[in-house]
């Protein structure tokens, strides 16, 4: 919902942005110098050190995706002469949730040292060439990725004379005669990078001598030579977050395998990884499995086993519902700022900024005085908006919010709190809060001082209420059913929006002029919101008709509500549709032409989903595909991979998400997973969780992940929401973690006591793989680790790979 929801309001906020000037420019931010230091007989360290221009970043070594910017990296040309000692080390970074990229990102700025640790096999002056890619973005823009050569020079020095190895030699694949002696052309280091308080990685570097090669783990196990791998052994204290991710390797004919191959020659770095689940010092313990071939030969399998140590976790059994909460915040403080942005852009708030500003330009004795002033007339703004925050937060209790917004009846109170703010957004009325309230407060701004300009503010605040008021309301209802801080967070973010105009007007009184006038356009802007609040009230509506199981709003019904509002709103933008408060509108603006064309080839795309197309685009808002008319597509004749029979398969079993049945009871998926012999994934759902649908939609239709859910596994889709109510003789009282004691009353309390008091963990989605005596095959997985097809591909992969060892 916050992204769409976004995307609306950044569009508003462009209804009246003025045309500037884009002027060429080339931007090189970053400069690179080259050092050797020299630390014994034969040994140095090459430093490789970016200068950074401020405002600009580079990005580290180490990124968690490769969906994200491009990280540093360092290719070494193979010289006789030396060898490398290690990986790369890098200098100290940052690491900042990037809102840009929609992830933590690992960066540097104003400077950057890497280092390389060699070993000089040389007695003669030497050369170190190579060639370095970085890329470097500011808040504003990314440069293209760069690749920049470099040759260092490096004084020769006096060999030491390594022992004989007296081992026997080791045997060899595809070689006619063994070589004297044993071959170990490649070597390991491992170590631990600590990337948060919560999170860890684990490193394997390989160096290897010139002319070896090791291959890929993405290369095909079936034929030709053994992948490199990966393997940590099962233990407490840490969970592997996605899959190892493995440096860039080289894509060329193999002689020896007569094929094409992925291999590293020189070296190569493996990183997997980790998240912190204990405030204990823990062990990794695993092993590396790789094979390495020259151009003639190809030496055996080898496993090297690591033991490392892993750093306690700051906050102890950190869960996926800490960190996306976090990240919810962030999202719910951008599109608070957007929905600030907006409300400047209505009748009742736009007018105040000149008549504002000019007060205090005008009444202040020096400029220095107006721009105090006004900047503490912006910050009483925004403490007024975030009082009303941290209020409902008091009010309901951080986590209680959270649990509100399941609830049926204040999903039926949300939706009639949007529709009422559509509808005066609309023109029918609207919404006031009592003169008596005003005509208080804006004497107390008559008293001057510090006082005054906070009952300003607050008169600011009241006045402005008929139109700022079903925004904030919108962002308090959304931000409610996230729980924890969001309604403060969200708050900040709006009234940062609205107080900043003030302080930067206040500063630059001449921008004043700039503004466009006041007219109707302030009223089209008031109808555009009020159709939006109007469609996402029905999600409200939906959630509620979704636990209560009343099947009255199912998904075509849901469609085809949201197919005619934004139609209504296309022909509103086209000047087609004209309410009581507009003016006549004598041409189409630019603006307004583009805006209907979006919002028409929006309605155009809802239309197959009346037949059962998925939407992806809005996959978290209508109901999903099983709560339909339809459930399998309209003229669905049965059948299929991952599809469904005529009727369930199995007593207890129902038709799911992407037409895949699932028990709703846990101790039935087990009975029947023992008695057909496969593993039990619980998926820890509800009615009304967005993230839950999200994943089904996305990540589950995916063809193979779809099989695997409909074949592979029995699938137990527990709905923490569910409202049908327990048999009497179950109805107890019991005590969750913490001490808090909770009575059994229906079906999805029995089921969220379950999850709480087995996993530790209250969010939804939870996806858990568990062999046929209820232990668990891998990790757990959640939405925001596991969200993408590959992420939870893997780890499907993984746990089936262990059921069937």
């Amino acid at each position: 919902m916050l992204r769409i929801t976004g995307f609306f309001f950044l569009l508003l906020t462009l209804l009246h942005a003025f045309p500037g000037h884009i002027q060429a420019q080339v931007y090189e931010p970053v400069s690179w110098s080259y050092d050797v230091k020299y630390t014994s007989n034969n040994e140095a360290e090459l430093l490789l050190t970016a200068t950074i221009e401020s405002g600009w970043h580079v990005y580290a070594l180490n990124l968690p995706s490769d969906e994200g910017p491009i990280p540093t990296s360092f290719r070494f040309t193979p010289n006789a002469a030396y060898t490398a000692n290690g990986k790369v080390k890098q200098g100290k970074f940052k690491t900042e949730y990037d809102p840009n990229f929609g992830m933590d990102l690992n960066f540097f700025d104003k400077k950057a040292t890497f280092t390389q640790a060699i070993k000089r096999l040389s007695a003669s002056d030497f050369k170190v060439d190579g060639e370095l890619t970085f890329m470097v973005c500011n808040d504003e823009m990314c440069l293209p990725p760069e690749d920049v050569a470099f040759s260092i020079e490096v004084e020769g020095a006096e060999l030491d004379q390594a022992a004989e190895s007296a081992i026997a030699p080791q045997s060899l694949i595809g070689y006619d005669g063994a070589e004297e002696g044993v071959l170990t052309p490649v070597t390991w280091e491992f170590e631990v990078q600590d990337e948060t308080d919560s999170t860890a990685v684990v490193v394997a570097t390989a160096v290897v001598e010139e002319g070896w090669t090791i291959y890929s783990q993405t290369i095909s196990p079936d034929y030709g030579p053994i992948p490199t791998t990966f393997t940590f052994e099962p233990g407490d204290g840490f969970v592997l977050s996605g899959a190892a991710v493995e440096s860039e390797p080289i894509e060329n004919f193999d002689p020896v395998w007569e094929m094409q191959l992925k291999y590293f020659s020189s070296g190569a770095t493996f990183r997997q990884k980790v998240r912190k689940t204990s405030d204990k010092p823990v062990k990794v313990h695993g092993f590396i499995t790789y094979m390495a071939c020259d151009g003639f030969k190809c030496l055996a399998p080898e496993d090297v086993d690591f033991e490392l140590d892993i750093k306690p976790a700051s906050e102890p059994l950190l869960s996926a519902s800490n960190e996306g909460e976090s990240r919810s915040n962030w999202v719910i403080f951008i599109i608070s700022f957007l929905s600030g942005f907006a409300a400047l852009l209505t009748p009742c708030v736009f007018p105040m900024i000149p008549l504002t500003v000019s007060f205090f330009t005008k009444q202040s004795k020096t400029k220095a005085a107006g721009l105090r002033n006004a900047i503490i007339y912006g910050l009483c703004i925004i403490v007024i908006y975030v009082l009303l925050g941290v209020a409902v937060t008091a009010a309901f209790g951080a986590g209680a919010l959270s649990e509100l917004s399941t609830d049926p009846w204040f999903n039926l109170f949300f939706f009639a709190l949007l529709v009422i703010f559509a509808i005066s957004f609309l023109g029918a009325f609207e919404i006031t809060l009592p003169n008596s309230w005003i005509n208080k407060a804006d004497a107390q701004a008559d008293r001057g001082g510090f006082v005054g300009i906070f009952f300003m503010a607050f008169t600011l605040a009241l006045v402005s209420f008929s139109c700022t008021g079903p925004i904030v309301g919108s962002l308090i209802v959304e931000a409610a059913s996230r729980g924890g801080w969001a309604p403060a967070v969200g708050m900040l973010g709006f009234s940062l929006a609205i107080a900043l105009p003030f302080a930067l007007f206040a500063a630059f009184p001449g921008w004043l002029n700039s503004l466009p006038q006041s007219g109707g356009w302030l009223n089209s802007v008031k109808v555009t919101l009020g159709f939006l609040e109007l469609a996402f009230a029905f999600k409200f509506l939906s959630n509620a008709d979704m636990v209560l199981q009343l099947h009255l709003l199912e998904r075509e019904v849901f469609i085809a509500i949201w197919i005619v509002v934004f139609t209504m709103l296309t022909f509103y933008l086209l000047g087609k549709l004209k309410l009581s408060h507009d003016n006549d509108l004598p041409y189409l603006s630019v603006t307004r032409l583009l805006l209907a064309l979006i919002t028409g080839t929006f309605v155009v795309y809802m239309f197959p989903g009346l037949w059962g197309a998925p939407l992806k685009l809005i996959s978290a808002f209508p109901p999903p595909m099983h709560y339909s008319e339809s459930p399998l597509g309209v003229g669905y004749v049965g059948g299929g991979v991952g599809g469904a029979e005529a009727k369930p398969i199995e007593d207890g079993q129902h038709l799911g998400p992407q037409n895949i049945y699932a028990f709703h009871d846990y101790d039935l998926g087990m009975a029947y997973a023992r008695k057909v012999g496969k593993p039990v994934m619980i998926d820890f759902t509800g009615h009304a969780c967005v993230n839950c649908r999200k994943m089904e939609q996305k990540v589950w239709s995916d063809p193979e992940i779809r099989r695997k859910l409909a074949e592979d596994v029995v699938l137990i889709s527990l709905y923490v929401d569910e409202k049908l109510p327990l048999p009497e003789a179950e109805q107890v009282e019991i005590e969750l973690t913490g001490g808090r004691k909770k009575k059994l009353r229906n079906v999805g309390h029995k089921w969220a006591a379950f999850q709480e008091l087995k996993y530790g963990v209250n969010a939804q989605p939870y996806y858990v793989l568990l062999d046929h005596s209820e232990a668990m095959l891998v990790e757990p997985a959640n939405y925001q680790d596991y969200g993408t097809v590959d992420l939870f591909n893997e780890w499907m992969v993984r746990g089936l790979a262990k059921f069937k060892k």
